[in-house]
Order: C-alpha cells, then structure tokens, then sequence
C-alpha cells in the first residue's frame, strides 16, 4: 500500500512538473509568436493610427494601396496554385504510377526547385528576357537582335512563370506521397472490369488524392500570395503591386501605419485559404486508401508516349533547375546581359575598383559590403539553427512527453502559426514589436539580435517538426528511468536525447540554416546598412541595374545552401538508415 502511495505520488509529482513546463514553454512561444502579431494590430487601432484602416480600405487611396494589389495578389495566387497542382500532379503522376523511362532522375530533379530561391529564378529571367523599356542593359534575348515584348519582360506574366516554377515542387512532394498509398487493388479491380486508363486516372485515383491536391493548392497559394521577391523584381519596375510589395512600399516611404494596416490584411487573407483548404479535405471522409491487405505498387503502361511525355518533364524540370542556375552564373562572368557568354571577365568576382566597370564597384572579394554581408548572413544562420532547434525540441518535447492537456494542444497550434504567415508581415510585426523600447529592454531594430529572434520565431514550425522526429526517435523509457534516479530535464535532455539523436537534430538544424540563408521577405524589412544580409544585398544591387553583382551573389546563396542541403541529406539517411533500403 506504501508503494501504491508512493508511486501515485510520483505521478503527481511529474503531472505537476509537466504542467509548470508546459506553461513555461507556451510563455516563450506566446512571445515569440503572438505578441508581435498582437501589438501589430493594436498598434494600428490607437488613435492616431485607426484612419490608416480608412485610407486603405474606403478612401480615395484605397484602389491604389489595396484593392488593386489585392486583386493582383488572389490572381496571382490562384494561378499559380491550379498550375503548381496541375504540374506537380503530372509529374507524380509519371514518377509513381508509370512506366516513364529515368522515373528516379525525374523524382530527385522535381525536388530542386523548391531549394532554389524564388528571387534566383526572376534574376535569371530578367537575364534572359529583360527588355529596353526602363533603360539599362538589356537581356540575352534583346541583345541578339529579338524584340521582347514588354508583357513577357515584366509584369504578370513573368511573375506567374516563376512562381510557378518554384512552388511546383512543393505540390509533387505531397501529391507524390499521395499517390503512393494508392491501393493497387482498387487500379486492378478497375481494369478486370475494361475500365480504360483515362476511366481508372480520373474516376478513381484523382479522387482518393483529393485532400492532397487541396492540401498541395493551399500551400502553393499561400506561398505565392505571401512571395515578396519575384512581384518586387518583374512586377514593381512597370508598377505592378501585390499586397507584399505594397506593404514594403509603404515602409520604405515611412507610411508606417498603412503599412501595418496592409499587412494585418495580408495575414488574415492567407489565414482564411488555409482554412478554407482544411475544411474542404475535413468536411469528407471517403479517402482511405491504405488498408490491412498488402499490395504492390500498380503502374500504367505508357506504351508509345513513355519518350514524349519523358520529353516533357525533362523540358519542364531543366527549365526550373538547370537553366536558372547556368544563367546565374554565366552572368556574373559576362559583361552585360546582352553577351551571357561571350568575353567573359572575372571582374565581378575578384576585380578592384575600376571606375570604368559599374561605376567603379569592386567585385566580390574586394568589396567590405559583401564580404561583410556574407559573415553577418552566416553568422545569422548558424545562430537560427541552433536558437531554433534548441526551442524547437523543448516545445516537442514537452508535447511528446506530456501530451494530454489544454496545454499541449495551445502549444502544437501557437508553434505552427508562423506557417500562416507572410514572411514580410512577419517582418513588419517584428519592427513594431521589438523595433521600439519595452520598459528597460531597449530597441532592437537594425541589430543582430534582431534577425535572430525574429528568424528563429519565424522558422520554428520546422524546427518543431524536426524535434518531432528527434524525439520519436529516443524511447521515454530511458528518460523515465533517468527521471527516477533524480536527472533533470536539462540534464536528460543533454545526456540522453540530444547525443542518441544528434545527426537528426544536426540535420534539421542545417535545413533551418538553408532556409534563412536564402530567405529574402522576412529579413527585407529588416535590414540595415549596418546588418546587411546576402539576399538583401542581392535584391539591392539588382534593383539598382548592378545585375551582375546580384547574380554572383546569388551564385553564392546557391552554392551555400546546396551544400548544407546534401549534408543534411546525408546526416538524415545516417540517422534513419531504413530510408535507404529498398
């Protein structure tokens, strides 16, 4: 009875530690997350702020500052989301339920672009297809003596191909990983009854991957609403505005409060088509297609068109992966964009300062703001990686272990908010947040610190992800066992969890670098003269007509990110090596 006793007390003991824990991780993320969204709107409803709501949305200003870019942006996202779904469905479709030819090359190809920034891919186009009308140089294609139409060198249509091209590979990686729980039986009892192909395609398999081709059409939507980089680089130079553009427009002119005011709108926009997305796949339930009975995977024969339709995601995947890239860098050789490969300098990597050569910027190596740029964007990375998991596996960690309670589910939906959130809104909440003094802490606007909270808050869903899998990893067993012998939670975590699953949180920590690294919305309102970072500097440069500094420096974004991609590649497949089994 003693031991009944005791062991029930022990119990209470470790619901009561649970539960101070609990409290004490959602505080940090209420901070993190919600404060700054919070005060960024009541800083819009204080008196002197509240008639921006009226000049946004019903004054003489409103068409210009936001219905026209509002209209812009839904166009812009539903577009591009209906053509992401329809791209990176066909391509899934080929990869997991075919007989196309290099069904695997095809596979790893359709991951890439995702890893490629967005702004890259609107660097390169403006290398290719850049027109006269602005002045300036002029594109690869210009420059050979072809008259680019203005439609096709700036504005929508531009910006809806890269969008495109980048956020495809988000909707294979879902509707792929669809399409493979597919029970075959379902495919063979179509076809023992003479349906054709195109029958069984769109009466049954289209329909069981509902809830991944909504879920894949909301983030793709999402993401193109909240894209900051490619509408400011196509769309901006011939005035064409989404919400994004605007709000950094309205920051940058110091109209602060319509800024805000915008961003609030933006917030709550991208809010509501996710939710909208989630409740169309919720509201049915007809969509199990794994059951007990094993299967094998069922794939159709293409016969005839198995080399034309490999033709045709080759021709799509080399134009978002190979063809960016080779453009990048054949620029940041070439003397102007109109002679991509043709008397090549090395000029914007390694010259001095040459009066006569971009009005006398030296290249990389000799240039302190970009050498500067690269230590600060490092700097920020490798700090966001680790401030990052760090509040990432306690927050999973207090989930896994003490998953009961109101407590934990306010924590699972607080650390994932920042996923219905704009990058640049984000941004802009952080400026209000911590850009002014609180009580005794002073300002943080234009330092170091800065950027680190404000990426880390903002990266931390897939920091939590990451904890996610970390954890599952490391029986509770042995935690528990090291609890009854007196270990603390600091103590348990930095002996037994963190070193059994360090090539895991390693390997998540290094997506976490890659991420910020090439991540221009967040941090463009943050940036200063004094904290500059490489995708800024990028940004810059490009908009002042220096393309080729920009395109070196992307080069080098690239590079980066790349090779912190494959370390962590490798690092995942060491510490999960069923992946690699075939």
């Amino acid at each position: 009875m003693v031991g009944i006793a005791m062991s029930g007390l022990g119990w209470r003991v470790v619901f009561r530690q649970g539960n101070v824990l609990k409290s004490v991780v959602l505080a940090l993320l209420v901070a993190l997350i919600v404060l700054p969204l919070l005060r960024t709107a009541l800083f819009t409803l204080q008196p002197e702020t509240i008639a921006a709501w009226t000049d946004v949305l019903a004054s003489r200003l409103s068409r210009n500052l936001f219905y026209r870019p509002l209209a812009n942006t839904l166009l812009i996202g539903a577009i591009v989301a209906s053509s992401c779904v329809l791209i990176g469905g066909f391509l899934a479709w080929l990869v997991v339920m075919t007989d196309v030819p290099y069904r695997r090359t095809i596979g790893v190809m359709a991951t890439l672009p995702f890893m490629i920034p967005s702004f890259a891919a609107a660097l390169a186009w403006g290398t290719l297809f850049r027109n006269d009308r602005l002045g300036g140089q002029v594109g690869v294609l210009q420059g050979s003596g072809l008259d680019i139409p203005d439609w096709l060198a700036w504005g929508m249509v531009p910006t809806l191909v890269v969008l495109t091209l980048h956020y495809f590979s988000l909707a294979f990686t879902i509707i792929a990983a669809a399409l493979a729980t597919v029970n075959s039986d379902l495919i063979e009892a179509a076809q023992i009854a003479g349906a054709k192909s195109r029958k069984i395609l769109l009466g049954i398999v289209l329909p069981v991957t509902t809830p991944a081709l909504v879920a894949a059409g909301s983030l793709c939507f999402a993401g193109a609403v909240s894209n900051f980089a490619t509408p400011a680089l196509l769309g901006l130079p011939v005035r064409m505005q989404t919400l994004s553009t605007r709000l950094f427009g309205m920051i940058e002119v110091g109209q602060t409060a319509r800024g805000y005011v915008i961003g609030v709108l933006l917030v709550l926009i991208s809010a509501v088509f996710l939710w909208a997305g989630n409740r169309v796949v919720s509201g049915r339930r007809s969509y199990a297609t794994i059951t007990g009975k094993g299967g094998r995977a069922k794939r159709f024969n293409l016969r005839g068109a198995r080399w034309p339709l490999f033709a045709a995601a080759l021709a799509i995947l080399t134009a978002a992966t190979i063809v960016p890239v080779l453009v990048l860098l054949a620029s940041s050789f070439a003397p102007s964009s109109a002679e991509l490969f043709a008397n090549w300098t090395t000029h914007y990597w390694f010259g001095t300062s040459n009066p006569a050569i971009a009005q006398g910027t030296p290249g990389i190596v000799h240039n302190p703001d970009i050498l500067r740029a690269l230590i600060v964007t490092l700097s920020l990375g490798i700090s966001v990686a680790f401030t990052g998991m760090f509040v990432g596996l306690l927050a999973a960690y207090v989930v896994a272990r003490y998953r009961h309670g109101a407590l934990s589910a306010a924590i699972t939906q607080v650390a994932f908010l920042p996923l219905l959130v704009p990058g640049i809104a984000f941004g802009a909440a952080y400026i209000v947040y911590l850009g002014a003094p609180i009580g005794p802490f002073p300002a943080l606007y234009g330092t170091f610190a800065l950027l680190v909270i404000a990426a880390t808050a903002y990266l931390l869903p897939f920091a939590v992800q990451t904890g996610r899998a970390v954890i599952q990893q490391v029986s509770g067993e042995l935690e528990e066992s090291a609890r009854i012998t007196g270990a603390s939670l600091a103590r348990r975590l930095a002996q037994i969890t963190v070193p059994l699953a360090v090539r895991g949180l390693a390997a998540g920590g290094l997506l976490i670098f890659v991420k910020i690294i090439r991540d221009l919305s967040l941090v463009v309102l943050l940036f200063t003269p004094t904290m500059p970072v490489l995708s800024v500097l990028a940004y810059r440069y490009a908009s002042e007509g220096f393309g080729q500094f920009a395109n070196a420096i992307t080069v080098i974004i690239l590079t980066i990110s790349l090779a912190a991609t494959l370390f962590a590649s490798r690092l995942q497949a060491k510490s999960q090596p069923w992946l690699n089994r075939g």
